[in-house]
Parts: structure tokens; C-alpha cells; sequence
């Protein structure tokens, strides 16, 4: 059984725009026409593939679907490329975790950029998080922490992000001084990033050998992060290389000194027969071995 080609780039316009409308615009076609191309796709295939809602969204079925579409739509640019001798601009979706992205990786995507005519749709994700981007098809390559490849992917060790938990000296002198550092922290306001941050409860359990649960801010961007733990609003874990101008100036403290975590970060990536792909690959590696520590 084969897909037709044309409903397949409909099934992946619909997704990927999140309506059928916009997704006829996208594809200069009806609304009618986006419908019944993919009505006769789930005929063919005899499954849901799209979830009628706002925004639609692939079933399960659709989700194996629009991974397909995404490596038969890089392929196919790839190829028309190396005919007409010219490249079109490749749409790379690509999930990064929010730290990777306020510091190392960047670099990644300039230094592409300046030898492609990419364009990159980034997902901020957790890096504990963002392998499931591959497994649903959102994404071509993700930063993440899981070592484990995603069926159909490769894996490569990127390197390790170190972070240092760090406060004021004011909210270390309010919070901190005069009991002992498992009483303290049982009770000292901490800072987190979204409901899937973990990293300060890691560091609680290694320093106490406690399960701590203290009040919390969460606040989901990484600069505003950092503002708040300057601020004095709660302690925070924080990279190291951001960390440590902050130390040397007295303007950040330790809260645990000589503790740290080390993230261990991974690139997993679809395994295409794909230049785009590979080039991408080695402008990461290049940027984390000058913004990681070594794996």
C-alpha cells in the first residue's frame, strides 16, 4: 500500500498549522479540499489520523504518520536541491531544553545557518522531557537527557551542564544561617522553573537524604530565573559558567558549597541519510565542546 504524496503534505499541514483552514492557506487549496484529502487518507489507511479540535492533533496512529512526513519532506528538498543545483529553505523542527538555549546552543544554529538556507522552528522543552518530540514526530533532532535512543534515532553525547544552588548573601543571612542546612532548606523559599524542574529536589535529597518539599516560585524563562534568584526571591540552581562571575563578585553564595549537579546532555536525531541533518549534527557538536563539560 503506498500514500498518496499530496495528502500525506495535507496531513502534515493540518498538524503542523493546527486548523484545517490554516492549513489550506498554507497549501493554497480549500478547506473542502483539505478535508476530503484527509478523509480519504484515514479511508486508505482505516485509522484516525487527525483529532478534530483546536488546535487538531495526530491520533496515535497519526503521530507514526507525521513522523514520515517530516523525513519524506527533508529528503525530498534535499534531493530537489541536488538537482536544480540551488537549495530551497529547509524547515528543521528542532527541540532544545531552555538552559542549552540561553547559553550553547545558539552558536549551533548561526553556525548552520551561515552554510544552509535552514529555518528553525525551535520547541523549548526539558531536556528530560524532549525525547518525546521524537517519538511523536514534532521534531527531527532533540538536546535530551536520556541516553536511551528513540526507535528510529542515533544518539551522541553532547556533554554535561553543571549547576551550582546559589542565593543572595541577604537570603542566605534571612534563610540559611544559624540551624542546620536540612532544617533550612525544609523551610527556605526556592525557585523552579515549571512543574517538571527537578533539579533543586536533586539537590536537597543529595545534600540532606531528606525528600524536601518547600515553598516554591516558579518562574519559566530562564533570564527572569536568574533575576529572581539575584533578587533574593528564592534559592536557585543555576549553571555554573552563569553562576560563577555572580560568586567571584559576592553577589550570588553558595547555599551548598562543594555540591553541584551535572545534567548530562545527548543529541538524538533521526537516522536519515541526510546532509542537512548531518551538517546540523556536527554544528552541535562543535558548539557543546566549547559550551559543555566534557561527557
Amino acid at each position: 500500500m503506498q500514500i498518496d504524496s499530496a495528502q500525506l503534505d495535507t496531513f502534515a499541514a493540518v498538524v503542523d498549522e493546527g486548523s484545517f483552514d490554516a492549513a489550506a492557506r498554507r497549501l493554497n487549496i480549500t478547506p473542502s479540499a483539505v478535508s476530503q484529502r484527509i478523509k480519504a487518507l484515514e479511508g486508505r489507511l482505516g485509522q484516525v489520523v487527525v483529532m478534530r479540535g483546536k488546535p487538531a492533533r495526530p491520533t496515535e496512529a497519526g503521530q507514526a504518520l507525521r513522523r514520515l512526513a517530516r523525513q519524506v519532506s527533508l529528503l525530498e528538498l534535499e534531493a530537489i536541491a541536488a538537482v536544480r543545483g540551488r537549495a530551497d529553505t529547509l524547515r528543521l523542527p528542532i527541540a532544545v531544553n531552555a538552559d542549552s538555549l540561553n547559553n550553547w546552543f545558539l552558536p549551533a544554529m548561526l553556525d548552520l545557518s551561515e552554510h544552509h538556507a535552514a529555518r528553525f522552528v525551535v520547541h523549548q522543552e526539558d531536556e528530560e522531557h524532549s525525547a518525546e518530540f521524537l517519538r511523536n514526530g514534532t521534531v527531527l533532532a532533540a538536546v535530551t537527557a536520556d541516553p536511551r535512543p528513540v526507535q528510529g534515532c542515533r544518539v551522541v553525547p553532547l556533554g554535561k551542564l553543571r549547576y551550582l544552588a546559589v542565593a543572595t548573601p541577604d537570603y542566605a543571612d534571612r534563610w540559611l544561617a544559624g540551624k542546620p542546612l536540612p532544617e533550612a532548606l525544609a523551610e527556605a523559599p526556592m525557585m523552579v522553573f515549571n512543574s517538571k524542574d527537578q533539579l533543586q529536589h536533586r539537590l536537597m535529597r543529595k545534600v540532606t537524604r531528606r525528600k524536601l518539599d518547600p515553598p516554591s516560585h516558579a518562574v519559566p524563562a530562564p533570564g527572569a530565573f536568574h533575576q529572581a534568584v539575584r533578587i533574593g526571591l528564592g534559592w536557585g540552581m543555576i549553571e555554573d559558567e552563569v553562576a560563577q562571575p555572580e560568586l567571584a563578585a559576592g553577589r550570588l553564595v553558595e547555599v551548598a558549597p562543594g555540591k553541584y549537579i551535572d545534567v548530562p546532555l545527548y543529541w538524538q536525531h533521526w537516522k536519515l541519510q541526510s546532509t542537512i541533518l548531518d551538517a546540523l549534527t556536527e554544528a552541535v557538536l562543535r558548539a557543546a565542546s566549547k559550551g559543555l563539560r566534557k561527557p
